[in-house]
């Protein structure tokens, strides 16, 4: 119990950091959130609780999978927000297209062997 309290601890202090330094420096911010930290601590935390190593190669395989599809919200989202569009328009279109960009991702890929639905 100790552990699983500690995890979300060291996971909440990873956001809060990048918040506040991102609120402080555009760049510096955005830097630091594109960093892997989360899939890192993710595979830290699995080979802590003694996963094997294969649970945790298929974790950063997939990882970079999944990421790929979302890569077109942070290019939509700031030009619809310099249109004047506003944050929550903004938000919602970017989530409407990575799902949009899963589908075809994952359409795209199974037809090569990978797998990224269930």
């Amino acid at each position: 119990m100790v552990f699983l309290i500690v995890k979300y601890a060291v996971t909440a202090l990873v956001i809060v950091v990048v918040s506040e330094v991102a609120k402080r420096n555009d760049r510096a911010g955005a830097l630091i959130a594109s960093l892997p930290l989360v899939t890192v601590m993710v595979m830290i935390w699995l080979h802590v609780e003694k996963q094997p190593v294969v649970k945790i190669a298929n974790h950063a395989y997939y990882t970079f999978w999944y990421v790929l599809p979302t890569m077109p919200m942070f290019l939509q989202m700031p030009w619809m927000i310099r249109k004047g569009f506003g944050f929550w328009p903004a938000l919602g279109a970017g989530c409407l297209l990575t799902i949009l960009s899963f589908v075809v991702a994952a359409l795209v890929l199974k037809r090569f062997g990978i797998a990224l639905m269930p």
